[in-house]
């Protein structure tokens, strides 16, 4: 994979589309990640006063919204981008793996709520879903995450909470939905098998990542 630089919004918007693929932050793999290929000067700063300013953090909404792809947690439970391009592969070969959540299970209710609402941000997802007591919060989010591993649920946008002057603060609540109601059906349809898709998936990560071994390959895909 050639060394990229990355200094803007649009720029990781290229970058995504012409990879396909593109995890947030580290994945495990040298190089491979919007962290990495991000400029110097778009890294985390905290300032004197306990402010802090991200760059690379503050494009995910307007990337995620306008850049043509998909965002969610979907390698080894961490987030990355999709292009929209490769995203029937990649969810007809992820649901093959994760297939769609039992009836009458947590993740089934999880999946139903969200589907009803058509979209929701995550405490307020997890609020309807009763995971209101001491500790739920990191086991809702596993449910969650396991959804968004087998493609069923994916982030539409990023919301931020204002203060007194309106301003945005805060790290930001990931607005979630299916893919259905982002996409549409059509958008994510997919004509070959999973095993089609494994395999062209797995030919386009040799060739992205040549520097990768098998093992790393199949981690960021299973």
């Amino acid at each position: 994979m050639t060394r990229t630089i990355i200094h803007s919004e649009i720029e990781l918007m290229e970058l995504i589309q012409q990879t396909g693929f593109l995890p947030l932050l580290n994945s495990g793999i040298s190089g491979f990640s919007a962290m990495e290929m991000a400029d110097d000067d778009c890294g985390y700063v905290v300032f004197p006063d306990g402010g802090w300013d991200w760059p690379l953090w503050k494009w995910k909404g307007p990337v995620v919204t306008e850049g043509n792809c998909v965002y969610g947690k979907f390698f080894a439970q961490k987030a990355g981008f999709v292009s929209r391009e490769w995203w029937p592969d990649f969810c007809n070969y992820r649901r093959s793996t994760h297939p769609k959540p039992e009836e009458g299970s947590i993740e089934e209710a999880i999946l139903l709520t969200l589907q009803e609402q058509g979209s929701m941000i995550t405490r307020e997802l997890r609020a309807a879903c009763g995971f209101t007591g001491p500790k739920m919060r990191s086991r809702f989010d596993g449910y969650v995450t396991r959804l968004q591993m087998g493609c069923h649920i994916v982030t539409e946008d990023f919301v931020y909470p204002r203060d007194k002057q309106g301003r945005e603060y805060g790290w930001g609540w990931s607005l979630l939905t299916t893919p259905e109601q982002l996409l549409g059906r059509d958008h994510y349809r997919c004509e070959r098998t999973p095993e089609e898709s494994l395999q062209r998936l797995l030919d386009h990560f040799r060739q992205l990542l040549p520097q990768a071994s098998e093992q790393q390959i199949e981690k960021l895909l299973k």
